[in-house]
């Protein structure tokens, strides 16, 4: 039976617990590695986590500005809108009066003003209409100094009579009939009768007389008839 070595027994164990201590040792360094490299990456994974979350809020509340500045700002219109819908109501109603006042002045003026006529239905059987127009004028005339209505049937004034009776029916003075000009109340004051020669139109003339102008007509009565004391 061959025997060992004692020296070479002890050395030989020796060796077998410094390698079993290295591989302990090594163990637990790689462990300690793993410990810490799942450290790390758990780590950075809550970093990033929390970034997320931090930056889902950050969003939040600027949405949450941004619908806070759009509901004061809409809040804001809405407070305006009703006044902007009044003044311009008010603005609207005050230009409709305006409107009305202005069409009332010019209403109004027109009963004045040149061109208006008049015309009203006689209320006996002899003036079937009677007419007053703001557009006559004075015929004009060659008379100076005072003037003095005559009825004689040739003198200057007799003449511009017939004319302002022609003038106001608008019937030439050749086709008129003159049946009778006589005093009209007062001494610048005459009235014509007349016709057309055919005695299908009938007229009776109111003339006054304008100091420097002539004579002028003020009203005509367009008549049913010649068949009365005149």
């Amino acid at each position: 039976m061959e025997e060992r070595d004692p020296k070479f027994s002890r050395v030989g164990r020796k060796k077998k617990r410094s390698n079993q201590l290295l591989n302990i040792l090594i163990g637990a360094v790689v462990i300690l590695i793993l410990i810490t490299g799942y450290t790390i990456i758990s780590g950075g994974n809550d970093d990033k986590a929390d970034k997320d979350t931090a930056s889902d809020d950050n969003i939040d509340l600027v949405v949450d500005e941004e619908q806070d500045e759009d509901d004061s700002e809409k809040g804001t219109e809405e407070q305006e809108e009703p006044d902007d819908i009044s003044e311009e109501r008010a603005s609207s109603d005050g230009a409709s009066e305006e409107n009305d006042s202005e069409r009332n002045r010019n209403e109004e003026q027109s009963t004045d003003e040149p061109g208006t006529v008049t015309i009203t239905e006689g209320d006996d059987g002899i003036v079937k209409e009677t007419v007053i127009e703001t557009a006559w004028e004075p015929i004009g005339t060659e008379q100076t100094g005072e003037h003095v209505s005559l009825y004689d049937g040739e003198s200057v004034d007799w003449n511009e009579k017939k004319k302002a009776i022609s003038y106001a029916t608008n019937v030439p003075e050749s086709n008129l009939i003159f049946w009778k000009i006589k005093n009209g109340g007062g001494p610048q004051k005459s009235i014509g009768i007349v016709s057309t020669k055919d005695q299908s139109e009938k007229y009776r003339v109111y003339l006054e007389w304008v100091d420097g102008e002539g004579w002028k007509p003020v009203q005509m009565d367009i008549l049913n008839t010649l068949d009365f004391d005149y």
